[in-house]
């Protein structure tokens, strides 16, 4: 179920902090029973994903450890968590809204295309993997009824493609040590990663500062402040790329999150910053 990836579904949030209106996660229930949603439904997709690779994972380097792949969980079991998990993400997105079922099947159905299929594509996967970003942000903002800059659904989507890069080196370079490069690496090489890696990192920056100064976010915040957190986000991102480039220790962008103390103590400030500039003033 990988519940240290559940850090992930704090996107559904996303909008109603940059919204100014935190306070929604308290008084408003749909929220909540949003990310709860959006957790089981991750889980059954992780569960699905671990089926249909589990040859392949049994002679990961890492994967290799997970329950199905060392036969602590038995494929009969493992398909009915992950039907149970479904069902308890569908009948949660009832209680939200018609339109947040309508999310979070199109996620469902994102992922096992994903699995099944696109996965195997370079670009494509990444891609995949920042649309699911996406939805998240979306299914906040219905949630909670609030709305979405378009630098928000750029930002989302470049942060993510760039997050997934930084798997698929960590990937890429075990494979490489062993001389065995599966399907969905065969379109990357380290050098390319790197440069993708590299643009990606700079087009997220440029995107948050855009959506910082941008003129209806300002008045929507009603603070031109909100620029001065863009110095924790390149921080963040450039330790993130030096994580990944340099020391070629990207494996998890979740777990490097829960880990690197830098990129924490740069997440805290900007939350804190955030939390000034908006609420403050």
């Amino acid at each position: 179920m990988r519940p240290h990836q559940w850090v992930k579904n704090g996107f559904v949030l996303v909008p109603v902090f940059f919204a100014g209106k935190i306070g929604l996660v308290i008084n408003d229930y749909h929220l909540i029973v949003a990310v709860i949603s959006f957790c089981a439904a991750a889980s059954g997709v992780y569960i699905f994903n671990d089926i249909c690779d589990l040859e392949s994972n049994k002679l990961h380097e890492v994967k290799r450890n997970r329950p199905l792949a060392t036969g602590a969980v038995s494929l009969k079991n493992a398909v009915t968590l992950m039907a149970v998990l479904v069902a308890i993400s569908i009948g949660l997105s009832f209680l939200v809204g018609l339109t947040f079922v309508y999310v979070i099947t199109g996620y469902f159905v994102l992922n096992v295309v994903y699995s099944l299929y696109l996965k195997h594509f370079s670009l494509v996967d990444i891609s995949i993997i920042g649309i699911g970003f996406i939805l998240r942000v979306l299914a906040g903002g219905i949630a909670a009824q609030v709305p979405i800059s378009k630098w928000l659904i750029l930002m989302t989507f470049l942060l993510a493609c760039c997050l997934a890069l930084g798997k698929r080196l960590d990937d890429l370079i075990l494979d490489v040590e062993k001389h065995e490069l599966g399907l969905s690496l065969e379109g990357y090489t380290l050098p390319f990663i790197d440069t993708c890696l590299v643009v990606l990192g700079g087009a997220t920056i440029v995107c948050y500062i855009m959506y910082s100064v941008s003129d209806d976010v300002v008045a929507r915040l009603h603070s031109d402040h909100i620029y001065l957190t863009s110095i924790f986000v390149i921080i963040g991102i450039l330790r993130f790329l030096q994580i990944a480039i340099v020391e070629q220790k990207s494996g998890s962008p979740t777990l490097i999150l829960l880990k690197d103390p830098m990129i924490q103590i740069m997440i805290g400030l900007w939350f804190v910053a955030f939390l000034v500039i908006l609420y403050a003033s």
